[in-house]
């Protein structure tokens, strides 16, 4: 688990800058200084008294924005030079949440190299920091994992392709001996088996939940859902190829390996075979396969969490044992599908919860969504 950068206190960041600009990759000297003012802003600090132009990137609001966030785009923007060759930039206060950044100077960019806190961003790795101070952003970190954080390798399907698959197991797991219920947790078109862990937070988020009796204790699978594997072999394949091979996610091949990975994972870790043990979510493209997965496998999956879901009516269940949980934002690029997915359900007498906030199809959402439908989950679930 990557360190977290409390910005409620002041941490003085060393980096190297300085880039030899020859056939060889370029090598970088400098400082950083990483400051949270008392308004909330953030200020940016980048030593090196060579450079000519400095920019940072980050998916915070750069400037004093008053539209409402509906993508998690990366804005940029350039430093300033002081005398002492410090380039430096303030933010607008910022609302409690996590951001990732960039620096840019001499022609690349590239994340902070003090900051363990390190993930990838469709094709960029990028540095982490978190505003804390609200109930929801207290639960993204904690202070030492007890649960444990696994990587197993599974093939499946006609080519045998391998999938690497997160496994989570809660606090305790290694001391108690008796079987656990499972939570698979899907990502979306431009994810692979670290989106939910990096970006989502879901391991802490579970784990402070667990610790606090608000959430059961269960079992988290986080498997590379993609049906080309495309990502997981290679980190700078990019959102536009995983676009126009998005047909390629209609054939379900992931969803037609579920039966075997379930198998295959029983056998290395203590899943719970009692009825209504096995619950499924997923965001976005992620959310299509989760409703995929529940019409396929009947009375499988006891409740189906759909975050921003990217769905239509050959996703509305086939049977009445699941429960549906949909978040989705006002802002959202797919809220039209959304609320007409919704209006499907009621018109079949299907359960569910609708959970609406503002905003869009961003990450912000998600970890909220991910907070409260995890609550939900398998609390008269016998072992």
């Amino acid at each position: 688990m990557g360190k977290r950068i409390s910005l409620w206190r002041t941490y003085t960041l060393s980096l190297l800058t300085f880039f030899t600009c020859s056939v060889a990759k370029a090598q970088v000297t400098s400082d950083t200084l990483f400051r949270k003012n008392p308004d909330g802003s953030v200020v940016f600090s980048f030593h090196d008294t060579n450079a000519n132009s400095v920019k940072v990137y980050c998916d915070c609001k750069l400037r004093h924005e008053k539209s409402e966030i509906k993508r998690e785009n990366y804005h940029s923007v350039r430093m300033k030079k002081d005398s002492a060759g410090y380039w430096t930039y303030t933010t607008p206060p910022l609302p409690p949440e996590v951001y990732t950044y960039q620096f840019e100077a001499y022609g690349q960019r590239f994340p902070d190299p003090n900051n363990a806190d390190s993930i990838r961003v469709r094709r960029e790795k990028m540095s982490v920091f978190i505003i804390d101070g609200t109930p929801q952003t207290n639960l993204y970190s904690v202070e030492s994992l007890l649960g444990r954080v696994d990587t197993v390798l599974f093939q499946c399907g006609p080519e045998m392709k391998t999938r690497k698959i997160l496994v989570y197991t809660p606090p305790g797991y290694d001391k108690e001996q008796h079987a656990y219920p499972v939570l698979y947790l899907l990502h979306g078109l431009n994810g692979n088996e670290t989106s939910w862990n990096d970006r989502g937070r879901a391991v802490q988020v579970l784990e402070n939940l667990i610790l606090q009796h608000r959430a059961a204790p269960m079992i988290m699978v986080i498997p590379d859902a993609n049906p080309e594997c495309l990502i997981s072999k290679k980190e700078d394949i990019g959102l536009f190829k995983n676009i126009m091979l998005y047909p390629s996610w209609n054939k379900m091949e992931f969803e037609n390996c579920y039966p075997a990975m379930d198998d295959y994972l029983s056998q290395r870790y203590r899943f719970s075979n009692v009825k209504g043990s096995r619950a499924v979510a997923g965001l976005s493209a992620g959310a299509k396969q989760a409703a995929n997965l529940a019409n396929m496998y009947d009375s499988t999956f006891c409740a189906v969490g759909m975050f921003s879901p990217v769905v239509g009516w050959k996703q509305l269940p086939e049977n009445s044992f699941s429960k549906y949980w949909i978040g989705g934002g006002t802002g959202d690029l797919f809220h039209h599908r959304i609320n007409k997915f919704r209006k499907r359900l009621q018109r079949k007498h299907f359960q569910y919860t609708m959970y609406n906030t503002r905003g869009g199809h961003t990450w912000r959402n998600w970890r909220v969504y991910f907070t409260e439908y995890v609550q939900t989950l398998f609390w008269n679930c016998s072992h």
